[in-house]
């Protein structure tokens, strides 16, 4: 069975215009750390991302940030990069989506932009062509991901999921269900056997 030892989370480098998002990010970060699993993450230390590795870092987890060099100083600063226990610089956006996946057993997704919507959909579409089996979690936060829920429902219907089993993300309220919920998705899931040559041919 897969262990889940670290989860990646997406989420925008900005606060929103809802307190509440920045809020739900410390408190997932939080509830990461006193699991003991590690925070993998975009390396930001503004908005929500901010929020979500100053959660994790206040209760004494692990946090693995990954950034690409180009927005180190847009999306963090230096003196909050150094309380990372662990930050890997990358050369580009494709280098750090990888690394992303290569370093998380499960993904959440909480509020953010279009780049959060992005890393999300192709994790999303990695497992409807059947690369990984990782959890999946839309941090459903005072529903801002039902329009993309209605969507995902709308191209179901028109019979664009051709594999629609594949692409179950867990929507999820309330921020203290979701590790739990990864935890007991991660008991029923394979080992990683074979996931290095999958990784290489994406």
């Amino acid at each position: 069975m897969k262990e889940i030892r670290a989860v990646c989370v997406y989420c925008g480098s900005q606060p929103g215009r809802n307190g509440v998002y920045t809020e739900a990010g410390r408190a997932l970060g939080r509830s990461i750390a006193s699991h003991g699993l590690r925070l993998v993450y975009g390396g930001g230390t503004r908005g929500v991302m901010g929020a979500v590795a100053d959660g994790v870092l206040s209760g004494g987890g692990a946090v693995t940030g990954i950034i690409p060099e180009f927005l180190m100083e847009k999306e963090a600063t230096k003196q909050a990069l150094g309380q990372l226990d662990e930050l890997i610089v990358t050369e580009d956006m494709h280098k750090r989506k990888h690394t992303m996946f290569e370093r998380a057993d499960a993904f959440v997704t909480l509020p953010g932009g279009i780049g959060t919507l992005e890393e999300i959909i192709e994790i999303m579409t990695w497992a409807q062509l059947g690369r990984h089996k990782k959890p999946m979690v839309l941090a459903n936060i005072d529903g801002f991901w039902d329009p993309l829920i209605a969507l995902m429902d709308h191209m179901a219907a028109e019979g664009f999921l051709h594999t629609a089993h594949l692409v179950q993300p867990l929507v999820i309220d309330k921020i203290d269900d979701i590790v739990p919920a990864i935890i007991a998705a991660g008991t029923q899931l394979n080992g990683k056997s074979g996931e290095a040559d999958i990784i290489d041919r994406m």
